[in-house]
């Protein structure tokens, strides 16, 4: 039986796209994935969570130009804004 100290190195190193996406955040791969990512389509993975949520609380509130994505960020609350946030980049 292995030690219980390398079963917990194996839970740490399942890579973080395993985990589950919240409410809504798979839908954003759609148009920024990596594999369609473009100058008027950014590429959300590695950027910093903090400003993709920030940028959403802006599209929420109207104070960044939009094409879509104030519509679809006035469906997403804060909360729900940071954890797509923390998603999407990883």
């Amino acid at each position: 039986m292995a030690p219980r100290w390398a079963l917990l190195l194996l839970l740490l190193s399942v890579p973080a796209q395993a985990e589950e996406a919240p409410p809504g955040a798979s839908a954003c791969l759609g148009c920024h994935s990596p594999t369609r990512a473009n100058a008027a389509i950014p590429l959300l993975r590695g950027r910093d969570p903090a400003e993709v949520a920030a940028l959403l609380r802006a599209f929420r509130e109207g104070t960044a130009p939009a094409t879509v994505m104030d519509r679809l960020a006035r469906g997403f609350s804060e909360a729900e804004s940071r954890a797509i946030a923390a998603w999407v980049v990883r």
